[in-house]
């Protein structure tokens, strides 16, 4: 019989990883991978699998390949801990292994949450995302933030959505996405990218009005104009941190001048 295996990473995660893993419970194989919990974290994964590494945070494309490294299954579906697989996704799933079709990969459309509430617009739902893939077909792009996984071969995509509960209040998302920031930049940097004149200016001007009239955040009413502005914000941010890190390695490579006497 053809294998499904789920993986996820995780760090100090105990309160979401029993129900991530509880809706993750049908598949034949679940690989978990700590990086440095001081938590509870391994503790209740424990309750699901003995699948466990522990490994040293090593960015998100990279710890997620370390992981895939680990799976054994036919088919792999890659999963978040602040994701749930429902039962109507869960047997989806079920049916494109036990097919077995001729396809590599398939995306999933995300249903995203934002303190419990579902967001439909500002282009977060659909949302796809290619998570299930065969074994060999697929694998992370290295980067720190914003991994996907690559395949070569053809795409699908599957209808029943996967729950993701994202962000609880508007602290965590500020926190993480400061966070989020400053991986981009740093990814920009070392990928050569150099910031233009009016960056910190147009770019999150745009990011607002292609999220709050194009995307028709409007419609999520204070909220959407909310999360609107807090993705201008993530954008403002990731673009004057590039210019950050650029002008500290430039610093760096000058040559020490010393003070005349």
């Amino acid at each position: 019989m053809l294998r499904l295996s789920v993986f996820l990473i995780a760090l100090n995660q105990e309160a979401n990883i029993g129900p991530c893993l509880a809706s993750a419970a049908f598949a034949d194989e679940i690989v978990v991978v700590d990086t440095g919990s001081t938590d509870r974290t391994m503790e209740v994964a424990r309750a699901y699998t003995d699948r466990i590494y522990r490994t040293e945070w090593q960015g998100f494309g990279r710890t997620k390949n370390f992981a895939l490294d680990r799976t054994t299954g036919d088919w792999i579906f890659s999963l978040d801990t602040d994701e749930r697989v429902p039962p109507a996704l869960k047997e989806e799933i079920l049916e494109v292994v036990r097919a077995d079709g001729p396809l590599a990969a398939y995306r999933v459309p995300r249903k995203n949450y934002f303190a419990g509430r579902w967001i439909k617009h500002l282009g977060w739902y659909p949302d796809y995302v290619l998570r299930l893939f065969r074994r060999g077909e697929g694998r992370f792009w290295e980067r720190e933030v914003h991994e996907e996984v690559l395949v070569a071969g053809p795409v699908g995509n599957l209808k029943n959505p996967l729950d993701h509960y994202s962000y609880n209040s508007a602290s965590e998302y500020l926190a993480r996405n400061d966070r989020y920031a400053r991986l981009a930049a740093n990814e920009m940097a070392k990928n050569g990218r150099r910031p233009l004149p009016g960056d910190l200016v147009w770019r999150p001007f745009f990011t607002f009005l292609k999220l709050y009239f194009l995307r028709r955040g409007f419609l999520e009413g204070s909220l959407g104009f909310t999360l609107a502005r807090l993705s201008s914000r993530y954008t403002f941010l990731k673009y004057y941190y590039l210019r950050e890190f650029l002008q500290e390695a430039e610093n760096a490579h000058r040559p020490h001048r010393p003070d005349r006497p």
